[in-house]
């Protein structure tokens, strides 16, 4: 493709009506650096679409006029650099371009205040305002399919996040985490500006929190006063130091599992701001739902995806169930359930294609957990308060460290209540019955006809959404997926894209 430079708002719809290709779009205001350079060579190895690199210095995001016109301005350097990093197209466009006079189209937008009030809002008045409209024009304007943001900038990005789900814009936002220099302060066109002297009291600044970070993972506390004393006998000018929930901006709480130490600090003109995100563990996603509506395998993928832990609880239920039957153990007798269910070892081993087994007291019951035998007593089972305390405290124990994808029937409501991100997935039972007939695995359900799949899928719901303990029910805050109608790969990309929009990027980096 030839590569090419737009100057004029005009010429982008007859550009985009003839590269016959899906866009991303990186917004810049120019003096590109290396962080830039990640973005644009992150959506040029994302995928096959083509790439807009956008140069445009928004006078509305200014509040002094002298910060504006000191603002530095490297456009021949910025198109080389846009050009050699996977930029196909380069969107230079004038005030005039942007912001017409007299055109009363231009949408002038108001950041949302829960979120443009605290921090940078603080003295930033107008700020964020200037950025949602700038952004809002641009991609009305460009129409891309994926907009390409850094979490450096991270109470913008939460803000150009709000503006797509208020505005109903179709297109994903895509981040990438915080790019450090070579002294550990974050990638900045504004440090250009900085004196031998204002640099090393950047670094200071950054190494502190990057500090506290380490400091959190070993004792889960945060002392700002300490952080604030340090700096203060530098000489360091605090404009704020908070300690937040990563998504609301408000004080973060004792139960947050993921929380942002931000600050921001004045080096002579020049003003910088820096965060970290705390994390306790890593994240859990937990996706529930009745059976058959695709839960294992989706989870199986995500976790492949991901590189997260893979458990599967349905299996820990199944081989429990097949226990009882091989045995012949009378689960209805209390006393003897519980001596018998403490000399019970349940593990998963991954095996030499990458999938895992289930073992019982060291035997593999991978195949055998999966009969109709099985699924018609399992809800039984799982419903016997002492079964249910058992394994739900053994997965508990192998979610303390977090970094996994767990599904069940009460996964987000039970076992993991503080899941980053929870998933109810679902799908009718005509869907479910064909997928379980379907399914080369399960030879017990290939020999039932369809309707008699129907009625037992029927029963399993209503057994396992009536039982007194743990019933299948779907958690307050869980997001509801349909699967009816989806390929399997469209379901498991959905879920990334809503666990990469909770989960910051940086906590990905160790």
């Amino acid at each position: 493709m030839k590569k090419v430079i737009i100057r004029k708002t005009e010429e982008i719809e007859h550009w985009r009506r003839n590269i016959n290709s899906e866009i991303n779009f990186i917004p810049t205001m120019g003096n590109l650096h290396d962080g830039h350079i990640k973005l644009i060579s992150t959506a040029k190895n994302d995928n096959s679409n083509v790439n807009l690199v956008s140069i445009f210095i928004n006078p509305l995001q200014f509040d002094n006029k002298l910060d504006l016109e000191n603002y530095p301005k490297t456009i021949d350097n910025d198109i080389k650099i846009s050009f050699s990093n996977g930029a196909d197209a380069i969107f230079i466009p004038s005030n005039e371009d942007i912001y017409p006079p007299n055109n009363k189209n231009i949408k002038f937008l108001k950041a949302p205040k829960e979120l443009s009030s605290a921090l940078c809002g603080l003295n930033r008045i107008g700020h964020f305002d200037g950025v949602c409209t700038v952004v809002y024009r641009l991609l009305n304007l460009i129409k891309p399919k994926n907009l390409y943001l850094g979490e450096k900038d991270w109470q913008q990005l939460l803000i150009l996040k709000n503006l797509v789900l208020r505005m109903k814009l179709n297109v994903a936002i895509k981040s990438i985490p915080t790019q450090r220099d070579f002294d550990g302060i974050p990638l900045s066109s504004r440090n250009i500006h900085l004196s031998k002297n204002e640099r090393k009291l950047i670094k200071f600044f950054s190494s502190e929190l990057l500090e506290a970070k380490k400091i959190f993972q070993q004792d889960k506390k945060i002392n700002l006063n300490q952080i604030i004393k340090k700096l203060s006998a530098k000489k360091i000018s605090i404009e704020y130091l908070e300690h937040l929930h990563p998504h609301t901006l408000q004080k973060a709480r004792l139960e947050d599992n993921i929380s942002l130490l931000a600050g921001a600090i004045r080096c002579g003109e020049t003003r910088l701001i820096d965060h970290v995100f705390l994390m306790k563990r890593r994240p859990i996603i937990a996706i529930d739902g009745p059976a058959g509506s695709g839960k294992s395998t989706v989870t199986k993928l995500i976790a492949n995806k991901l590189k997260l832990l893979y458990l599967d609880t349905g299996a820990m239920y199944r081989a429990l169930s097949w226990l009882m039957i091989k045995e012949s153990i009378n689960y209805k007798k209390e006393k003897n359930l519980q001596n018998i269910l403490k000399g019970i070892s349940i593990v998963f081993k991954s095996n030499t294609n990458s999938h895992q087994d289930v073992y019982v007291n060291n035997y593999c019951v991978t195949e055998e957990i999966r009969s109709q035998k099985i699924s018609s007593i399992v809800s039984k089972i799982s419903s016997i308060k002492e079964v249910r305390e058992f394994l739900v405290e053994e997965q508990r124990k192998i979610g303390e460290s977090g970094g996994l994808v767990a599904e069940g029937r009460d996964i987000g409501t039970t076992v993991f209540p503080h899941a980053e991100l929870k998933i109810f997935l679902t799908a009718s039972i005509d869907e479910r019955a064909k997928r379980r007939k379907s399914d080369k695995n399960s030879q017990d359900s290939q020999e039932i006809d369809l309707h008699t799949l129907k009625e037992l899928i029927k029963t399993r719901d209503f057994e396992d959404s009536n039982r007194e303990i743990s019933p299948l029910i779907k958690a307050n805050d869980a997001i509801e997926i349909t699967t009816d109608g989806y390929t399997i790969n469209e379901v498991v990309d959905k879920i990334i894209d809503l666990y990469n929009d909770k989960i910051p990027k940086e906590t990905e980096i160790k």
